[in-house]
């Protein structure tokens, strides 16, 4: 049994939650020389936004999770290569052994047996794998590469039936659905260059498509990242449909300018409902408070969507941003699983920072 199916099932009982232990919160991330220590609530808010200390943070907790876990895992290496080739002009291009790693990751996906693909985290991956690769070549290089189109391909070989893939259903808001896999992918195909022009009659997309229009999203969460795709997968969506999408998340933004992703599915909507009692045990669950993943999230989507940046619920939004990033320089997230690791912080920093890159308020690197 994988850590990561461990650590499910353990939250699932209630034993993961510090609250049942006396010992010490363990580091976030943790191999070799890396340490990085846990993402609390009470962490520090900086007084002033440091672009070097997220970069840093997002660095090292990839590098820990390649190191420790040696897999490409949604919520850490797949959010890094998800954003940190656009994030390139303001905190340096990625390593090159992390696209090493994508493609031996890749290479030995397509070496595994059929039935690893029936359950599991394994069409995840290739998902991820696809999806950074896309980024990359879209990013840095301007061209789609060899092994992109390799990544794609094998992607669409695990396709279902019905348009979209395989997944978990225990790790909200990640695998969580079908239908969050589905958004990646469609994300992943659209990004790749010049990759849909040469397949958008195939039977893959067809489905993709299809299943993208006609399912209904199992929550609001799951209508941004409809409208995060169809900003990204031209015709998917009427002007209409894309307008109802930007009044819904408009309407959740809270006071201060944030928003909460608690707010956007009920505690037994997310997955398959086994996260509801946690949720609803949470000392703020009637009054949750806005995060960083969501409301980076909420930003970059309505910035993608048309929504200018100096209109004011954006400009009110990117002040929150720059006013609540922590020491460390992570945001801060309460997860959804578990009270262990907060994992979701990872992506909870990636989203801030694309999304001030969207508002103009990073400045690029000195040449």
């Amino acid at each position: 049994m994988s850590p990561l199916i461990r650590i499910c099932m353990l939250s699932a009982l209630g034993l993961s939650c510090p609250a049942f232990s006396a010992d010490p919160p363990k580091p976030q991330y943790e191999h070799g020389k890396i340490r990085i220590e846990a993402a609390t609530s009470t962490e520090k808010v900086r007084n002033k936004l440091s672009v070097e200390h997220a970069a840093d943070y997002l660095l090292k907790g990839n590098a820990a999770w390649m190191g420790r876990r040696k897999c490409v895992a949604c919520h850490t290496t797949g959010s890094y290569l998800q954003a940190a080739p656009a994030l390139a002009p303001f905190i340096g291009k990625p390593a090159g052994e992390v696209r090493e790693f994508y493609l031996s990751e890749l290479a030995e996906l397509k070496a595994s047996p059929k039935k690893k693909f029936e359950r599991g985290t394994s069409t995840a991956q290739v998902v991820y794998v696809a999806s950074g690769l896309a980024e990359w070549d879209r990013h840095l290089t301007g061209k789609l590469s060899a092994e992109t189109a390799e990544a794609l391909d094998f992607m669409f070989q695990l396709q279902n039936e019905s348009g979209t893939w395989q997944s978990l259903d225990c790790w909200p808001p990640f695998e969580s659905s079908a239908y969050q896999e589905a958004t990646v992918a469609a994300i992943a195909m659209a990004t790749a260059p010049d990759w849909m022009k040469a397949n958008t009659d195939s039977d893959g997309v067809k489905k993709l498509r299809s299943y993208l229009k006609t399912e209904t999203p199992p929550h609001d969460y799951a209508r941004v990242l409809l409208l995060w795709t169809a900003n990204k997968v031209p015709g998917l969506l009427s002007d209409k449909r894309r307008q109802e999408l930007v009044d819904l998340i408009c309407s959740k933004q809270r006071k201060d300018g944030g928003w909460s992703i608690r707010s956007f599915a009920k505690p037994e909507e997310w997955g398959s409902g086994n996260r509801a009692k946690k949720l609803q045990r949470e000392p703020e669950f009637k009054t949750t408070p806005s995060d960083g993943h969501m409301t980076g999230l909420c930003v970059m989507v309505l910035r993608d969507a048309g929504i200018a940046a100096d209109d004011k619920r954006i400009e009110k939004a990117a002040d929150w941003l720059l006013h609540n990033q922590r020491e460390s320089g992570r945001w801060w997230t309460r997860s959804l699983n578990t009270d262990a690791y907060h994992f979701i912080t990872y992506s909870g920093t990636t989203y801030p920072l694309l999304a001030l890159a969207k508002c103009g308020k990073l400045q690029p690197l000195s040449k």
